[in-house]
């Protein structure tokens, strides 16, 4: 068993990255299916295109609750791979103990303060009279699954950080597919239209954190959820916040970005932008998850390398990912550039308005996606290194300095309004790239040179960012 928990330090990385890489990507594309299936049905089942805008408010919002996953999640599980490739199997232990615990915790603070603010929330998103009944359906049901949705992301990030990423698919492939078969029955045959995706959006998810718990729980895992684990101690906790910060602005920024779109949309586009930018939302989500699963697997080989001191397989796993996310950014935006109608028709079919506004906005919103692949491959290799203070300085400058102030800003420069708000996407995507390769360029040099050096002190011994 010794042996096998040495690994992530030991096989080619070439054939490592594939093995761990392959069962993430898939999962993060079935992932995206939790939602996108729900919209695919509730667009055929609603042909005014109303009942599709109307979860398409609430996506920020559940995007405010994958991001606190996020925070705990994406933030222990590098710690945790750090630790273990030190050896130090029992901090790595009391790592994932103490971020199940804060999960709990912060699910039980979501749902109550979602079910007392939910409908200003959604007005707030974007919710018009036309289209909040809809919304409120579908948020008043999913609140109420808000600890699967924590433990199914959060924990199985911890299942991922170990290398069984296997285990991690079938995590979300199980609720994926049971979404997809309860998906037609509660919408269609019982009747129940938005609650019934969002009822079986909320059974998928806690059948994968059974299934994540039940593994967690287990003997086949190297690091196991025990009793003695779960009481929250700061020093233990706080390394691993520092590093989810990052992930978590990177998600819950989505949420504040989706406001800011749906706000300034309705005010220059009306319903039908507002629409238009749910289904534009969803195909971003098509790009990002997928590359998600990339880091996912390259993160547990770079971080316990870099626990192990090992630079040169730290190097070597950055540069395959590195090819990998440019590969399939490039390949996605000629498929959105070429053919904008097809990714549209998957949500509505009949609106031919929608259809055409969101084919011409799909070419603006996405001009510089096959840049994408840089900007997340460095960002996430930095958050795999410990590198808390860079990675969050990336994932602010991005979002908050960069994309916010320029929905509200390019509306007054340019005569078309709906044109320029969609056109901030690109323009703050190329700015944020550039800065993003250069200061990581620099950042992970160093971090290079400090564990390759003999006698250095390792930057991750007390857990703090560079």
């Amino acid at each position: 068993m010794a042996q096998d928990k040495e690994f992530l330090g030991k096989a080619p990385v070439g054939k490592l990255l594939a093995k761990l890489a392959i069962p993430a990507v898939v999962a993060q594309i079935v992932n995206l299916l939790y939602n996108m299936v729900d919209r695919i049905y509730i667009g055929r089942y609603d042909a005014t295109g109303l009942a599709l805008t109307g979860v398409g408010v609430c996506l920020p919002v559940i995007m405010m609750v994958s991001a606190f996953a996020a925070l705990v999640g994406m933030g222990g599980a590098p710690q945790a791979s750090i630790l273990m490739g030190k050896r130090q199997y029992e901090k790595a232990e009391k790592t994932m103990g103490n971020c199940f615990s804060l999960l709990v915790i912060i699910s039980l603070v979501l749902t109550v303060a979602l079910y007392c603010f939910g409908r200003p929330l959604l007005l707030t998103f974007g919710a018009s009279s036309s289209t909040i009944d809809y919304a409120m359906e579908y948020m008043n049901i999913y609140v109420l699954g808000t600890l699967f949705v924590q433990i199914a992301l959060g924990m199985n990030a911890f299942i991922s950080a170990q290398g069984f990423t296997t285990i991690s698919m079938l995590s979300v492939l199980i609720g994926a597919i049971l979404n997809i078969v309860l998906d037609p029955i509660f919408i269609f045959a019982f009747h129940m239209g938005v609650r019934g995706a969002a009822l079986a959006t909320i059974l998928s998810q806690a059948v994968s954190a059974a299934w994540v718990l039940k593994f967690l729980w287990g003997k086949k895992t190297y690091l196991r959820i025990q009793p003695k684990n779960l009481p929250i101690h700061w020093r233990v906790i706080a390394p691993c916040l520092a590093l989810g910060v990052s992930p978590f602005i990177m998600q819950i920024t989505e949420s504040a970005i989706n406001v800011c779109f749906n706000t300034s949309l309705l005010r220059y586009g009306g319903d039908i932008a507002v629409g238009s930018m749910t289904v534009l939302a969803t195909v971003m989500q098509f790009c990002m998850l997928p590359l998600q699963g990339l880091t996912q697997g390259a993160q547990p080989i770079t971080s316990y390398n870099y626990g192990a001191r090992q630079p040169e397989r730290v190097k070597k796993s950055f540069q395959l990912l590195l090819i990998s996310s440019l590969t399939y950014t490039v390949l996605l935006w000629a498929s959105v550039m070429l053919f904008p109608q097809a990714f549209v028709h998957l949500f509505n079919q009949g609106n031919q308005e929608l259809i055409r506004y969101a084919s011409w906005a799909a070419r603006i919103y996405f001009a510089v996606m096959f840049l994408m692949g840089a900007q997340i491959a460095c960002q996430q290799t930095l958050i795999a290194i410990g590198n808390a203070k860079t990675s969050l300085f990336l994932a602010v400058l991005r979002k908050i300095i960069l994309l916010i102030p320029l929905i509200y800003i390019l509306p007054e420069i340019f005569q078309q309004k709906d044109m320029a708000v969609f056109m901030a996407e690109p323009i703050a995507d190329f700015l944020a790239v550039t800065i993003t390769v250069s200061l990581f360029t620099w950042q992970f040099r160093k971090a290079l040179r400090q564990i390759r050096e003999p006698g250095s002190v390792n930057p991750r011994e007390t857990g703090s960012g560079q």
